[in-house]
């Protein structure tokens, strides 16, 4: 039940910014496509991290 409550906070919250400001929302992705495999992965490596730690600091 917890997982399926994180996951769908994750929709709420990733659902923000394109409903808020769709233009900003746009070029931000414009601009992640452009970044290579390496700079994408390492964005992805930051996210993660980010959130292990907000995960540990709420727990």
């Amino acid at each position: 039940m917890n997982l399926l409550a994180a996951f769908a906070l994750m929709l709420v919250i990733e659902g923000v910014l394109p409903f808020l400001a769709p233009a900003v929302w746009r070029e931000t992705f414009r601009k992640m496509i452009e970044l290579s495999d390496g700079q994408l992965r390492f964005v992805g490596l930051g996210s993660m991290l980010g959130g292990l730690l907000m995960f540990f600091l709420v727990k």
